[in-house]
């Protein structure tokens, strides 16, 4: 098994201190379900019109798991080292938009303010810099998303501009993060 991962085990993309973030897989589905359905998520991240558990493993092999087999990254389930508990999802994404790969996250509610987001985006900058070699890397989050801009501002990015996304009707705010 040259890639860590069997079946029963998918592969490890990274390990922080308290958690473990690995690739999706179509098992995940239920937890995507509820994740994506989150008021929350719907509120800063968009509707991905995911609503059953088919959905849920379609979103995983159309979104994260080709952004994997295209780009050699992609987002990740965040999952408590300890327990296997999943808390959310995190990692890169290549959108053709941007000129540069953004990190992405996302977490249920009962898991934010215990410093997992700070952490997760923070082993997946590492990850980054020195798996891939990335020298610069964005985020894009919504201007009323204000606990995500203060993250970010705690990670060291900064505010660039503000974009419109395709197919939305607001503007994003877009932040750099340099060596």
């Amino acid at each position: 098994m040259s890639d860590g991962a069997t079946e029963d085990r998918p592969q490890v993309t990274l390990e922080t201190e308290r958690l473990r973030l690995r690739r999706l897989t179509a098992g995940d589905a239920p937890f995507i379900l509820r994740l994506l359905n989150e008021p929350s998520f719907i509120k800063h991240i968009g509707d991905r019109c995911v609503r059953t558990e088919a959905d849920a493993v379609g979103y995983i092999e159309k979104g994260p798991a080709a952004s994997w087999e295209k780009n050699g990254f992609g987002l990740d389930l965040v999952e408590l080292k300890e327990t296997g508990e999943p808390l959310g999802i995190c990692g890169l994404i290549r959108r053709e938009i941007l000129p540069d790969v953004d990190v992405g996250y996302a977490f249920l509610p009962e898991h934010w303010s215990k410093g997992y987001a700070l952490e997760s985006v923070r082993g997946v900058m590492a990850h980054a810099r020195g798996a891939h070699g990335l020298k610069c890397v964005l985020a894009i989050v919504n201007s009323d998303n204000e606990s995500s801009i203060r993250l970010l501002e705690k990670l060291g990015f900064r505010y660039e501009r503000m974009m419109k996304m395709p197919g939305e009707d607001t503007e994003v705010k877009v932040y750099v993060s340099d060596p």
